[in-house]
């Protein structure tokens, strides 16, 4: 060949074999740098490095074509074409031509990729070109005596790019230079030219200084759309891109420890680049590498590619450990928020690293130092319009645009709505954004002054919150709300809901009045949500229920007492309760009296009331019981309303469910309560207590009357007919009639009573309403004041008492001794006591008969009647009378013994028996033609006996054999049926 050396390629020959000459180890060396190279940093990065000295040569615009002719691919760029000093580069494995400034790979150690595919490659250029041999270079290193040696080692191999022949061809027209290189018969061209394919759009992004790639017939140009969009076209899609580029110097510090070559290169480039979809939104990269600006082996997890200008180690795969690599990735990680905030708002968080294991270190350092950065930059959109940064931000938990409206000016920072969706979630989390929910929502508005209309599109715009979320609806719980006073409260609970369309609002009767603790929301502020988290409709029937109003009623008198003006308030309450249920407490609402005073409503009557006909004058007025209502005011409202707060028209009724005591309130109710839980202790206390009030008001003489009201009225009538009444305990005590308490008088027709009792005189009244008010209709000792009285009656020898009248009263009053209704020991003995016999005598000469039998040798006027056990116990009765029993008294044999006989075997009682269903007694009895007995006054016939000893003895005698038979048989009360049929036999219809 005789081609024209216009760049010394002889001279670089000459000294490289001298150098190899001199030192087969510099032959082993470059052999050995070269094989590394090809072999391991630029195995599969052909293109990139072609492409990279094309950018070089290029400066701007530059266009690289590659196209295969036959088994020759070919590398054409447009730009500077080849010099001098780039072949120097190319013939050397340990510099570059370049220097400082922002080239990345001009004719440097990197053209060494092109032997993985080529052993004859070759640079042609309008300046000219060489070429490189692998046959050439083993011919002339086979001359030299070291690397002879060496080659027959290393079977032939040599470093092909250090010895450079000229050539005289010519680049195609319209380009500076190209790259000839005839593929190896091993090279698969199909599969070069598809990984070429795959990295075009790459390149065009990662080389600023090219703006067209072509391979073959396919074209990718880059598009600058303007500073931070860019479009690269390709032949069967375009690739959006946004761009965010930063530019500076390295400080000397930070070059330190780099190569002579890469000191040089003071400045510091790099490109945040994020693809984008046809719409311009971003689409975030799951996994990428470090481009320096081309691809490096620096696996990245970045939403984003970074391509900087990073000092990088000799085969371009790793970053170098140094300095400058570390201020070049810190100022990338500084730039990160500037690109995200070049993307639309709503977009920018799909730009934030999600937490993820780092792929490698230089991953590692980024991610840490972009979410630093991210943290602190302004670039997330706020509810008013402006930037904020993530740690001065808030971020609603729930998608709301109307809340965050609401609370925009409220809370700093607040991102806008749509940050709040689900998408946005993990990305904030990272970045450590507050959450703002239910409780830091009403923290937030805790203590604001805002107009009542305010709190309604709030309310309104928490009402989805609250139906989705449970727990919401506690933490809402404690809303402010504002009332219809003016006042704002914190907590919705007790709150009362005014209407909106109430004519008139029920609430707004009491919003104006000062009532403590009465929390009436603002009509403008009501809204549904409020009664959800716990309000009341401020309805009549739920104001009525508002403690404070309750309170306000109770202390009303006493405020009026002090000057205040009560009456707005006693027309409100009147005028809820016209539409509502009465509430108890509304009998102490203060009314004007007649006299000009204020008093309970309970404690007034009305001016033409029907008590007034029956209470004593003396307790109403100033300083009385009661007053009555003033006739203006009571003319303003119906007498019904009235009423039904306590106001008083005839007597009224009070009612305490389950009573723990007596009320004091009621004259004697104390000692009720203690009556009848003696009396029934089992069924005490009562369920209830029902107590009609002002009966001890009633004027002497106006009972008759009084007791016409209570009966006429069905509350007042049904109180008096509850068991065990109070009232009508205490009015058979206290009330008079004809001069005396009811109880003093049985009615008229209780005959059985005649003699103990005197009938009631002609007062007006009917039996019922007589009985109701407790004039006896029956013989019943309820107290002691009760058998004191019957007593007394008995012992009266004026009063004419039957013998069965006595009997029945004796009998009574052992059983209430029995009963425990009366305690003996606490009564007085009579000094005068009424015998079987309807006599009068004195205690100190009679006896209670405690066994029947004995009847039949006591002298009657001196017995108390007594009897069988079945009948009433003589003992109470002997305890209560202070007498003692006929048993301790006498002395009493029988004459002789009598016939023993079984009873089952005595004539006519096993028939007797079996008709009156007793069975037959299975002892025996002692029958006596004359039975008699011995006492202290000598020998008397009697029916019957019981021994001492238990043993029976009967007369034979029907009456005396039956007396006997109902005794052992248990079955006293059929002692008469038993003679009766022991006498007569056929006597059956006596059991009909």
């Amino acid at each position: 060949m005789n081609e024209t050396d216009l760049f010394g390629a002889a001279e670089l020959r000459q000294a490289v074999l001298q150098s190899w000459e001199s030192s087969p180890t510099r032959f082993r060396e470059d052999a050995n740098a070269e094989e590394d190279l090809r072999l391991g940093g630029y195995r599969d990065r052909l293109l990139v490095e072609l492409a990279q000295n094309a950018a070089d040569a290029a400066g701007a615009d530059g266009v690289l074509r590659v196209e295969f002719v036959g088994r020759e691919l070919r590398v054409a760029n447009t730009g500077a074409p080849l010099t001098a000093d780039g072949v120097a580069g190319l013939a050397s494995l340990r510099a570059s031509a370049k220097r400082a400034g922002p080239t990345v790979g001009r004719f440097g150690v990197g053209f060494a990729a092109v032997l993985a595919v080529c052993d004859e490659p070759r640079v042609v250029s309008t300046s000219g070109g060489v070429a490189f041999s692998t046959e050439r270079t083993r011919e002339a290193a086979a001359k030299l005596p070291g690397p002879a040696e060496e080659l027959e080692a290393r079977k032939g191999a040599v470093p092909v790019l250090r010895l450079p022949w000229p050539v005289t061809e010519e680049p195609p027209a319209g380009f500076a230079t190209e790259v000839r290189l005839p593929l190896r018969p091993e090279v698969d061209a199909d599969a070069l030219l598809a990984a070429f394919t795959d990295q075009a759009p790459d390149l065009l992004l990662a080389l600023p200084a090219l703006t067209e790639i072509r391979i073959g017939e396919q074209v990718w140009r880059r598009v600058d759309q303007d500073a931070d969009r860019v479009v690269v076209h390709g032949p069967v899609r375009s690739d959006r891109w946004l761009l965010h580029r930063a530019a500076g110097t390295l400080s000397e510090a930070a070059l330190t420890g780099l190569g002579v070559e890469a000191r040089h290169a003071t400045q510091w480039q790099l490109t945040w680049a994020v693809p984008l979809d046809d719409r311009g939104t971003p689409i975030p990269l799951a996994e990428d590498v470090l481009h320096a600006p081309t691809p490096t082996e620096e696996r990245l997890s970045l939403p984003a590619r970074l391509l900087a200008s990073v000092p990088v180690e000799p085969d371009r795969r790793r970053v170098a450990a140094s300095g400058a690599s570390d201020a070049v990735l810190t100022f990338a990680a500084e730039c990160y928020p500037s690109l995200v905030g070049k993307v639309e708002a709503e977009h920018r968080t799909m730009l934030v690293p999600l937490p993820g294991f780092p792929l490698s270190d230089v991953d590692d350092k980024l991610r840490q130092g972009v979410n630093d950065r991210l943290r602190v930059a302004a670039w997330l959109p706020a509810a008013d319009g402006k930037v904020v940064a993530p740690l001065e931000s808030r971020v609603l938990e729930y998608v709301s645009p109307e809340l965050v409206e609401l609370l925009r000016d409220v809370v700093p920072g607040l991102l806008a709505a749509d940050l709040a969706d689900a998408r946005h979630r993990r990305s904030l989390h990272v970045l450590e954004i507050r959450r703002l929910g239910a409780a830091e929502i009403v923290e937030a508005v805790t203590g604001l002054r805002r107009p009542p209309g305010w709190w309604y599109r709030l309310y309104d715009a928490l009402t989805p919150v609250e139906g989705a979320d449970p727990v919401a609806r506690e933490e809402f719980g404690a809303l402010p709300v504002p009332l219809a006073d003016g006042r704002t409260v914190s907590g919705v609970r007790d709150v009362l809901l005014s209407h909106r369309d109430a004519d008139p609002d029920p609430a707004a009767l009491l919003s104006t009045l000062d009532i403590s603790g009465l929390r009436i929301a603002h009509p403008e502020a009501t809204h549904p949500l409020l009664e959800k988290l716990g309000a009341h409709p401020a309805g009549p029937a739920e104001l009525l229920d508002a403690p404070p109003l309750a309170e306000a009623v109770r202390s009303s008198v006493s405020d009026a007492r002090s000057g205040a003006d009560v009456q707005p308030l006693a027309e409100a309450v009147l005028r809820l309760v016209d539409s509502a249920q009465p509430r108890d407490w509304l009998g102490a609402l203060a009314l004007p009296d007649a006299a000009g005073d204020f008093r309970r409503a309970d404690e007034l009557l009305l001016p033409d009331a029907e008590l007034l006909d029956v209470l004593d004058a003396d307790y109403i007025g100033e300083g009385a019981p009661l007053s009555v209502l003033d006739a203006d005011f009571a003319a303003d409202w119906s007498a019904d309303l009235l009423l039904s707060i306590g106001v008083l028209d005839t007597f009224a009724v009070h009612v305490e469910e389950d009573p723990a005591d007596a009320d004091e309130g009621f004259s004697d109710a104390p000692q009720w309560w203690a009556e009848q839980e003696a009396a029934q202790p089992e069924n005490w206390p009562p369920a209830r207590f029902v107590a009609i009030r002002d009966l001890d008001l009633v004027a002497d003489d106006a009972w008759p009357t009084a007791i016409q009201l209570l009966v006429q009225h069905p509350e007042t009538l049904r109180a008096l007919r509850e068991p065990h009444s109070y009232p009508t305990w205490w009015i058979a005590r206290y009330a008079l009639l004809a001069g005396y308490p009811p109880r003093h008088w049985r009615l008229p027709a209780a005959e059985e009573l005649a003699g103990l009792y005197d009938a009631v005189p002609d007062i007006g009244l009917e039996s019922v309403q007589l009985q109701l008010a407790g004039v006896r209709a029956e013989l019943q000792i309820a107290d002691a004041d009760d058998a004191s009285d019957l007593l007394e009656r008995l012992g009266d020898p004026d009063r004419g008492v039957r013998a069965g009248t006595a009997l029945r009263a004796h009998q009574a009053l052992a059983d209430a001794v029995s009963s425990g209704v009366v305690d003996a020991a606490e009564l007085d003995p009579p000094d005068m006591v009424r015998s079987v016999s309807g006599a009068v005598v004195s205690t100190g000469r009679a006896v209670v008969l405690d066994e029947p039998w004995m009847l039949g040798v006591l002298e009657a006027p001196l017995v108390i009647a007594g009897g069988s056990p079945d009948q009433f116990d003589a003992e109470a009765l002997a305890e209560l009378l202070d007498l003692p029993l006929a048993s301790e008294e006498n002395m009493m044999q029988v004459a002789d013994p009598g016939r023993t006989q079984r009873w089952a075997e005595v004539a006519r009682v096993p028939a007797a028996c079996e008709l009156l269903g007793i069975t037959v007694p299975s002892g025996e009895i002692n029958l006596h033609d004359a039975l008699r007995v011995r006492t202290s006054a000598g020998e008397q016939r009697v029916h019957w006996w019981v021994d001492s000893n238990g043993t029976l003895h009967a007369q034979r005698s029907p009456d005396g054999l039956a007396r006997a038979l109902a005794w052992a048989s248990g079955a006293w009360h059929e002692r008469f049926a038993l003679a009766a049929l022991l006498a007569d036999p056929e006597a059956t219809t006596l059991l009909r």
